[in-house]
């Protein structure tokens, strides 16, 4: 039974108290945090370079603690704090579902943002956390404090431009329009509990692999890299294939510590098979084509959107084969994208050529070398 998401609606905002005023909910909000912030940077004082590295470490811990507490509290019923869950899953999750993302009216805002006075409780935790770091370097503490205000307010302020309406101009801009997207994601009900918890900025997410994109509806898919590496091997192109088109075997080929979960021997078309290691991770295999001796393809899916088509092609030279592996792969993630272009894109490649070296060193130690 599906559920109703308007019924859901018009029964919580009849249920909203006559005298909300979302108005002073949010300009509370933005104004004790920001006499918050104001009292802890008038407590600078020549900050130098070092101490300044505390706002991006802080970041990065405010991130984890966001991505924690939203998957830990806000998606787990605990018997101390069933009140948060309540809230997130049971109200907000229920208000706002795939398809159902922006808010219509102002008083909507009650669930979206925190409730009022929580913005006072984590206040006081940040001050006491600057008085404690005090005693040690006082710039260090308002710089760490002031982070943490900071983050609560950055998570406040965008995830409600996240309900914005599609159209409107701020949830048009590029980074809210990712977040967006990544946050209407999670509120699919069959990936609320499992990916896409951070809010401001999905870190997180992507270090523990629960970061997960589709690429919208008329959008344009971000194109595939291709990278071709080969090899000569002095055995038959037949026996070649066979070996690297048995899954099975390729952790005695590959640069890194594989798992494959496949059937026996090469697989043919149709074929199916589940892989974990490397820097993909998990991945979900599928063989295309297979042509012995010649050629086999197959394609794979896996998370930040990754979606892979390889081809090994097998052509017979005066040695033996001359074995050619291409790889084409592409990141629907824009972060991912990103971090492919700096750096992963160059570790695939490496890892590319020094795998079909060891194809070759294997593949001719299982079968020995062709008579002449």
């Amino acid at each position: 039974m599906s559920f109703d998401t308007q019924a859901f609606r018009n029964k919580y905002r009849a249920n909203i108290a006559p005298y909300y005023n979302p108005w002073l909910h949010g300009g509370f909000v933005l104004a004790a945090g920001l006499a918050v912030l104001a009292f802890l940077l008038r407590t600078l004082d020549q900050v130098s370079l070092l101490e300044w590295l505390t706002v991006p470490l802080t970041l990065v811990f405010y991130s984890w603690g966001e991505y924690h507490i939203h998957k830990g509290l806000g998606h787990k019923k605990l018997p101390l704090l069933p009140t948060f869950y309540k809230r997130h899953t049971g109200d907000h999750h229920s208000f706002f579902a795939d398809g159902h993302m922006r808010y219509d009216f102002a008083k909507d805002w009650r669930v979206i943002l925190f409730p009022a006075w929580l913005i006072v409780i984590y206040s006081c935790g940040a001050l006491l956390a600057w008085g404690a770091l005090c005693l040690l370097n006082e710039n260090v503490a308002a710089l760490f404090a002031a982070t943490l205000v900071g983050g609560y307010l950055s998570y406040e302020i965008l995830h409600a431009c996240e309900h914005f309406p599609p159209e409107n101009p701020v949830a048009r801009l590029p980074w809210v329009r990712h977040m967006r997207h990544l946050h209407e994601l999670h509120h699919r009900r069959e990936l609320m509990q499992t990916h896409n918890f951070n809010i401001v900025f999905p870190l997180w997410d992507w270090i523990y692999g629960t970061l997960y994109w589709q690429t919208p509806s008329g959008e344009r898919r971000p194109s595939a890299i291709r990278m071709q590496h080969q090899v000569d091997i002095p055995l038959p192109p037949a026996q070649v294939l066979e070996y690297a088109s048995t899954p099975r075997r390729w952790h005695e080929w590959h640069p890194y510590h594989v798992d494959v979960t496949a059937p026996e021997g090469a697989l043919p078309a149709g074929s199916r098979f589940e892989y974990f290691g490397g820097r993909a991770g998990q991945l979900h295999w599928e063989v295309l084509a297979c042509e012995p001796g010649r050629l086999w393809q197959a394609s794979a899916r896996g998370k930040h959107g990754l979606e892979l088509l390889v081809t090994y092609e097998c052509a017979a030279t005066a040695a033996g084969t001359r074995f050619v592996r291409t790889l084409e792969y592409r990141f629907a993630s824009l972060l991912v994208r990103l971090a492919d272009r700096l750096v992963l894109r160059r570790r695939v490649a490496s890892d590319s050529a020094a795998s079909l070296q060891k194809l070759a060193v294997q593949s001719v130690s299982v079968h020995g070398v062709a008579d002449a």
